[in-house]
C-alpha cells in the first residue's frame, strides 16, 4: 500500500538490478521500495542537491492519555478570563 503523501511512479528495471537492489535491501533491512529511495537520496546528496522533503512517517502507538499526550484544553491561554 503507497504511503500518503508520496509520488507513486512506476519503474522498470532490468531484473538483474531489481535483484541487486533487493538483495541490499535485505542486508540493510529495508523494503526493495525503501532502499531504491534511499539509493536515489544518497546519489543527490553526492551531487550537492538537497531536496526539502517531508516529516517522516511517526511510527508506533499514538501516546495514551496523561503519556506525552497534549491536552490542548490546558494551552495557558487566559486562565481569568
Amino acid at each position: 500500500m503507497a504511503s500518503p503523501g508520496k509520488k507513486n511512479f512506476p519503474l522498470r528495471l532490468d531484473p538483474a538490478l531489481w535483484e541487486a537492489i533487493e538483495r541490499l535491501a535485505a542486508q540493510e533491512l529495508r523494503s526493495a521500495n525503501a532502499q531504491i529511495e534511499y539509493l536515489l537520496k544518497e546519489a543527490l546528496a553526492r551531487r550537492g542537491i538537497r531536496p526539502q522533503l517531508g516529516q517522516p512517517a511517526r511510527r508506533g502507538r499514538p501516546p495514551q492519555a496523561g503519556q506525552g499526550a497534549v491536552d490542548e484544553s490546558d494551552s495557558g491561554g487566559d486562565a481569568g478570563s
